[in-house]
């Protein structure tokens, strides 16, 4: 019932031969699952079922992802950087639909994963015809779509120089050393070592041409708070990764910046909130200086939202309500740990864990030096990538009486 998960494939160095090897094992595994329908109401969850589900388990699970970040993170950039003129409004048009397209097939995995994992261990027999036909529907007309525009287009534009990049970068994303003869290294590669590379490219030219969408001064609201609730509901809306996290600079007495990645917890008219130990590094730059830079980036959306102003406390109250929310566990962490505190090994922390555990029971208390920081905002800019770097800016700036005035900033 099943195909074999290896077989031999192209070398790196032909990177768009491996691109349609990894199609012709999609296209084996889509035909076990259209075999594994036929298959079931016969013979039923059987060894062969399930060793044929465990296969398309294991592909879709492990290696189909690396098809698609080959494509979304190299090639298509790659492309949209190299085409012009005619190429260029053709992968204007096909890129939104390709992404589209993943994302599509990465939701209906998820409803066909969980009906052959119930396969794969014998405690099922169910198999939807709609869900698999939609699946290998939308991901046979994709593939097709590639192989026709955009491997064609990439073979006829791509230097030597692009494809030893392009199969370099796909070997680092599958934990392979590149080993490329020097002949097929890149021209910029032979830099001296403080150039510094990444997946096979020198890091001053990676770049990425941002175009899925555009900002006006029309697009947004007037209140900049409100503006910020719909871009976070739209970063939720298209599963953008950890959509909460944020970058929050700070300044420490002598002027010297540092910055951390938390996660909001709150946001209204009165600012935004998180939540942290009052004595970490943070907090004491905070006491020193009580002003901050808040930065949330969704890649995926090709935004970022600026924001600065100055910090204070929240009330014991609201520290109290968010901190008996959270798990006991994480409770006892935030007792346990002198946050920013050096400390001698693991083992010292898991024993003063294991010690706040032993004391605080099933009811841990807050301690007083852990609590919420409110930042109350007066420069928020909003940030819409565009094509060419020449990105939409528009900002916000709070004036004395507590309005706000909006305008555009250049790239």
């Amino acid at each position: 019932m099943s195909n074999a998960l290896y077989d031999t494939a192209p070398d790196f160095s032909q990177p768009i031969a491996v691109l349609k090897h990894c199609h012709d094992r999609i296209r084996k595994q889509l035909q076990t699952m259209q075999n594994l329908l036929a298959h079931l109401p016969m013979h039923g969850a059987d060894v062969d079922a399930q060793k044929a589900a465990q296969a398309v388990l294991k592909y879709f699970n492990h290696a189909a992802h690396l098809h698609h970040d080959d494509e979304e993170q190299n090639l298509l950039p790659m492309l949209q950087a190299t085409a012009r003129d005619a190429d260029a409004s053709l992968l204007a048009e096909l890129v939104p639909a390709i992404l589209a397209g993943h994302e599509q097939m990465d939701r209906d995995w998820t409803i066909i994963k969980t009906q052959l994992e119930q396969i794969a261990n014998g405690t099922s027999t169910t198999l939807s015809a709609s869900d698999v036909a939609r699946f290998c529907d939308t991901y046979a007309a994709h593939m097709v779509q590639e192989e026709t525009h955009i491997a064609t287009m990439a073979k006829r534009l791509f230097t030597p120089e692009q494809m030893a990049q392009l199969g370099s970068a796909m070997q680092v994303r599958r934990g392979i050393t590149p080993d490329l003869p020097p002949s097929q290294v890149p021209e910029q590669q032979a830099v001296p070592v403080n150039n510094t590379v990444a997946d096979g490219v020198v890091l001053a030219d990676l770049r990425l041409d941002y175009g899925r969408a555009s900002l006006t001064e029309q697009d947004v609201l007037d209140d900049p708070i409100a503006q910020f609730g719909k871009w976070f509901e739209e970063a939720m809306h298209a599963k953008v990764n950890e959509p909460n996290a944020m970058s929050v600079a700070t300044v420490d007495a002598d002027g010297k910046p540092s910055s951390r990645i938390v996660l909001i917890k709150q946001y209204d008219q009165r600012g935004f909130t998180w939540y942290t130990n009052y004595e970490s590094q943070k907090g004491q730059q905070l006491r020193a200086n009580p002003r901050a830079a808040l930065l949330f980036f969704w890649s995926e959306l090709e935004r970022q939202v600026r924001i600065e102003g100055s910090v204070v406390q929240t009330a014991a109250e609201e520290s109290d309500k968010y901190f008996y929310s959270r798990p006991v566990k994480s409770q006892i962490a935030a007792i346990a740990s002198q946050q920013s505190a050096p400390i001698a090994n693991r083992e010292q922390m898991e024993a003063n864990y294991d010690a706040a555990a032993a004391v605080s029971g099933e009811q841990p208390v807050r301690p007083a030096h852990w609590g919420g920081y409110r930042l109350d905002p007066v420069r928020i800019e909003f940030w819409q990538g565009r094509r060419s770097r020449f990105h939409d800016r528009i900002v916000y700036e709070k004036q004395a009486d507590g309005s706000w005035v909006k305008e555009r900033l250049q790239p």
